[in-house]
């Protein structure tokens, strides 16, 4: 008998037919209200769960005794109770690598719209305001040439490093817990500790994962420390930033601009005084989201699992010590 798998995002139909060919699939949209009851029975006998979203903490886990692997499509799993799973003998599996290169894309489409004030002034365009030769109140800043502060230099900021260097003859500093030979032999970048890179920055760039040790990293303590020229650029998670202090620090001028694709919460509500600050620009969470990008998440995904539940993992695994018992 084919081991039996709960699907809780849609995938497209080669995907999802790859899966029937090793497991009895149950599909469901989200983990929603609606389908609770259905989700709950199939969850009882899942050997193993694909998708994205939601909590899956001890509570989650006491309903499926017999699950042996959890694949998400995502390359971020603080969703997931890790310790919980490591207690169950709970393999997790996650998508690093295929979305490096579109969510570092991303991160320097933040650093050019908010140092040029793309979107601003293209509304202003289409509010019927350019009546003449633009003054100073379209101007932005310059991005080529600018300090570029990278915080946390793992696969996405080595690839936000390559971009900065190479496109813009930007100087390339970076703070991560150790050094990154790499970064510094081919784009000649600077480990730092936190506090150069927040007083050195022209643009200080989040790349990290959401932990006990980085949530509110970047409080008041540390935006004060930032020049006042500077912008902050967050594609890493949300509440690695203090979200309120970024706001009096955007609103009292202590640092002149932010770019961000993550927030504390999500979506983005529209009471947020983010948005209504001209020098914000603020994206619906499209790191990886381009339609090549999402369907690699997808189809890694699906690997991850059969492998995962065939006992043949080699790599995506963020915790090995289970595979090890």
């Amino acid at each position: 008998m084919k081991p039996s798998v709960v699907l809780y995002k849609p995938l497209p139909a080669e995907l999802r037919q790859r899966l029937e060919q090793h497991f009895t699939l149950h599909c469901f949209d989200g983990l929603t209200s609606e389908n609770s009851q259905p989700f709950l029975s199939a969850l009882a006998n899942a050997e193993g769960i694909i998708g994205s979203g939601g909590k899956i903490d001890p509570d989650f886990l006491d309903k499926a005794p017999r699950l042996r692997a959890a694949s998400t499509i995502s390359v971020g799993y603080d969703n997931f109770d890790v310790e919980a799973l490591n207690q169950r003998g709970i393999v997790l599996t996650h998508t690093p690598t295929v979305l490096t290169e579109t969510v570092a894309d991303t991160i320097m489409a933040l650093v050019l719209a908010t140092a040029r004030r793309v979107v601003e002034v293209a509304e202003r365009v289409k509010a019927g305001e350019w009546q003449d030769n633009i003054d100073s109140s379209w101007f932005g800043v310059d991005v080529h040439h600018k300090t570029i502060g990278i915080l946390g230099m793992g696969r996405i900021g080595l690839a936000v490093a390559q971009r900065a260097h190479f496109g813009f003859s930007m100087p390339v500093l970076y703070t991560s817990r150790r050094s990154h030979a790499e970064a510094e032999s081919r784009f000649n970048a600077h480990r730092c500790d936190l506090d150069t890179l927040l007083a050195e920055s022209d643009f200080l760039c989040i790349t990290l994962p959401l932990t006990e040790q980085t949530f509110h990293m970047i409080g008041p303590e540390q935006l004060a420390k930032m020049k006042s020229s500077a912008i902050l650029i967050n594609a890493g998670r949300g509440s690695v930033v203090d979200e309120q202090a970024l706001i009096d620090a955007l609103q009292n001028g202590t640092i002149h601009a932010a770019g961000l694709d993550v927030f504390e919460q999500e979506p983005l509500s529209q009471n947020s005084p983010l948005l209504k600050l001209n020098n914000v620009v603020a994206l619906p969470h499209i790191g990886s989201a381009t339609h090549e990008t999402r369907y690699a998440m997808a189809a890694c995904a699906v690997d991850n699992l059969i492998a995962a539940l065939t006992g043949t993992v080699t790599e995506n695994c963020v915790n090995p010590l289970v595979i090890e018992k």
